[in-house]
């Protein structure tokens, strides 16, 4: 079965089960990932879903969209080159593990 794995600030890492379709966000969201907040529910209206993609999982995801990178200017935490929006990142069919990292704040 796919995993997303969640790598908080301190380096500690939770793996969690994940279906093809299944957002990030929402993923974090329903296995309790401390630090996705999702305030907006996934409409990419809020950015408290940021995180930084692992370098490993950069190829497995589509370009930021115009919206993605528009919200991404308001995250409370730093941008970095491959931060992206929880919500708007699908695990998509025949990925088997997509490592995010959770940034320190994200309100």
């Amino acid at each position: 079965m796919p995993q997303i794995v969640y790598v908080q600030p301190d380096g500690s890492r939770e793996s969690v089960p994940a279906s093809a379709g299944a957002t990030v966000m929402a993923t974090a969201v329903t296995h309790g990932i401390a630090g996705i907040v999702a305030e907006c529910g996934g409409s990419a209206m809020c950015a408290t879903c940021h995180v930084y993609v692992d370098p490993a999982s950069v190829g497995l995801l589509p370009s930021t969209s115009e919206v993605e990178n528009e919200m991404l200017a308001s995250a409370a935490s730093e941008r970095q080159e491959h931060s992206r929006l929880g919500c708007q990142l699908v695990l998509a069919a025949g990925v088997d593990e997509l490592i995010v990292h959770i940034p320190e704040r994200q309100v």
